[in-house]
C-alpha cells in the first residue's frame, strides 16, 4: 500500500504548481510509492502522459497499472536520454520530491535511518558498486573529512575523520553501531540525534552522489520543459535548497549570471509563488514533512 511506502509530502500544493493540462506530458522524477503520480493522473485526460522515474528496485513493485503511465528504472540525472528513448523531447511539468523515502528509511537492512542497527549500505540504487561500507572504509583522511564537512555541515569533521581512520586501521567498520561506538564522545545525549542524523545524512549524499544528480537534473529542464512548463520541486535539506533557489533564480548554481550595459539578465525560469512548507497539520500526520520546502518555477 501505498502509505505503508512512502505518504506524499505537500501532495496536493505540489501537483497544484505542474497546473496541469489535461492532455499534457509530465514527469515524476522520484516515484517512490505513487503517490504524487497517482494525483497527477487523476487531472489527467485521456490523452496525457505521465512519465515516472526511480533508481531504487523497490519502487517498481508500486508501479501503476494505466496505458497513460510509464515507469522508468533510472536516476533522474538521466532525464532527458530516457524520454528521448521514448519518443518525448518537451513536457509540460516536472514534480520532484527528493530526499529518501520512507520506505527506505524504514527497511533496517537498507541503513538509511539512525533508529535501526544495520550494515552500512545506504545505497539507492543496490546495483551501485559504492556504498556507506566503501566511504568509512576506504576513502582517506581528508575525503571523510570532506564528506562530513560540505555534505553533514559537521564542525567535528576534522576529529571524526581521524578517529573514523584511527579505529578501522585495527578493525573493519561493518555497523551503523560500530561508527556510533567510534564517534560517540560526539554524541552528547541532547544532541545525539540531530548529529547523527547529519553524519548520516553527509554518507549518504556521497554514496548516492545526489549533489551531483540534482545539478544534472536541474541543468537539462529548461530544454526539457515548453515554454509555460512548470517544475515543482521539493527539497529536505539547506544544500539541496540553496541549489534549486539559486537555479531557479539565476540559471546556475553559483556566482552571478552575465549582465548586459544595462545591468539586465536572462534566465530560463521565473519563480511561481512564494516558497511553501507544510502545514502543522501535516507535520503531525507526517513527522517527516517537518524540513520539506516546496518552490514552483516556470519555464519563460
Amino acid at each position: 500500500m501505498e502509505m505503508e511506502y512512502h505518504n506524499p509530502v505537500l501532495l496536493n500544493e505540489t501537483v497544484d504548481g505542474l497546473d496541469i493540462k489535461p492532455n499534457g506530458v509530465y514527469v515524476d522524477v522520484t516515484f517512490g510509492g505513487g503517490g504524487h503520480s497517482k494525483e497527477i493522473l487523476k487531472r489527467l485526460g485521456e490523452h496525457g502522459k505521465l512519465f515516472a522515474f526511480d533508481q531504487d528496485a523497490d519502487a517498481l513493485k508500486n508501479k501503476i497499472d494505466d496505458p497513460r503511465f510509464t515507469l522508468i528504472h533510472e536516476n533522474f540525472r538521466y532525464i532527458k536520454r530516457f524520454l528521448r528513448f521514448h519518443g518525448v523531447k518537451e513536457v509540460d511539468g516536472i514534480l520532484a520530491d527528493f530526499g529518501v523515502s520512507s520506505h527506505q528509511f524504514d527497511v533496517a537492512e537498507r541503513g538509511f535511518s539512525t533508529r535501526f542497527a544495520a550494515n552500512l549500505d545506504m545505497r539507492m540504487n543496490q546495483k551501485n558498486d559504492l556504498s556507506a561500507f566503501h566511504v568509512v572504509n576506504e576513502y582517506d583522511e581528508e575525503q571523510i573529512k570532506q564528506v562530513l564537512l560540505q555534505y553533514g555541515e559537521l564542525r567535528a569533521a576534522p576529529a571524526m575523520a581521524r578517529l573514523i581512520v584511527d579505529y578501522r586501521k585495527n578493525e573493519v567498520i561493518k555497523t551503523s553501531d560500530q561508527l556510533k561506538t567510534i564517534l560517540k564522545k560526539f554524541l552528547s545525549p541532547k544532541h545525539e540525534n540531530k548529529i547523527l542524523a547529519q553524519i548520516y545524512q553527509a554518507i549518504r549524499i556521497e554514496v548516492n552522489q545526489e549533489i551531483e544528480a540534482l545539478k544534472e537534473f536541474l541543468s537539462q529542464t529548461p530544454e526539457i520543459l515548453k515554454p509555460n512548463g512548470r517544475l515543482s520541486l521539493i527539497s529536505y535539506h539547506s544544500l539541496e535548497d540553496r541549489l534549486v533557489k539559486r537555479f531557479i533564480r539565476n540559471g546556475l548554481f553559483e556566482g552571478e549570471p552575465e549582465r548586459d550595459v544595462f545591468g539586465r539578465f536572462e534566465v530560463p525560469l521565473k519563480k511561481v509563488g512564494k516558497l511553501i512548507i507544510p502545514s502543522a497539520e501535516e507535520i503531525k500526520i507526517n513527522n517527516r514533512a517537518r524540513s520539506a520546502k516546496l518552490r514552483i518555477a516556470e519555464k519563460i
